[in-house]
């Protein structure tokens, strides 16, 4: 398989749901040690963007096979998360072909998905390989080529990634996967996603 890293964005304020979502309850963890157990199934390396309640979430890691970084400028949005992951794999694997994007809040997501990206990606073709959800939403998880690396780290405020996408649309790949990318904003999406798992 190829040389990829995945980071997990669990940075956010979580403001519409009201708590943390990494620290959600999921199953008889949090949904954080539940996301991260999904990733490593994998077999690639595994870092975590942290920003709001570290202190709280960083205990949960210590017996975890995963890396993570602070994002200091959470609070500007998940451009910066984005940046700050992009950057901490720069760092910790600069031989690393691309990296796989993920969030903390699709928790219906599964090793098998993930595996199927990493897969599907070929080195060094600039490629973009996103899921694919059955309303045709494409989006994380994402992976992406180390070409883009210096647009990805340049990243701030609100804008994800789909700045880079519309720009390379010609690079993009989709994979199809099926109601697994529901994500929670909100109370009411989280209980909803807790009871279909």
């Amino acid at each position: 398989m190829n040389n990829i890293p995945i980071v997990l964005l669990a940075a956010g304020a979580s403001s519409r749901m009201g708590r943390p979502k990494p620290l959600l309850p999921w199953g008889e963890k949090t949904l954080i040690e539940h996301q991260l157990n999904i990733l490593s199934e994998t077999g690639s390396s595994v870092l975590v963007v942290l920003g709001k309640q570290a202190e709280n979430i960083i205990p949960l890691l210590n017996d975890l096979p995963v890396k993570f970084t602070i994002n200091e400028n959470w609070e500007q949005g998940m451009g910066t998360s984005i940046a700050a992951g992009v950057n901490f794999v720069k760092q910790q694997f600069p031989d690393c072909n691309g990296v796989l994007i993920t969030l903390i809040d699709q928790p219906l997501i599964t090793t098998s998905h993930l595996t199927t990206l990493l897969t599907n990606f070929e080195a060094e073709k600039q490629q973009i390989i996103v899921s694919q959800a059955e309303s045709g939403w494409q989006g994380v998880p994402v992976i992406f080529d180390r070409f883009y690396f210096n647009e990805l780290s340049e990243l701030s405020g609100k804008q994800g990634a789909k700045t880079i996408f519309r720009n390379y649309l010609h690079q993009v790949k989709a994979i199809a996967c099926g109601a697994i990318l529901d994500d929670m904003d909100t109370w009411a999406q989280y209980v909803k996603l807790r009871n279909d798992q």
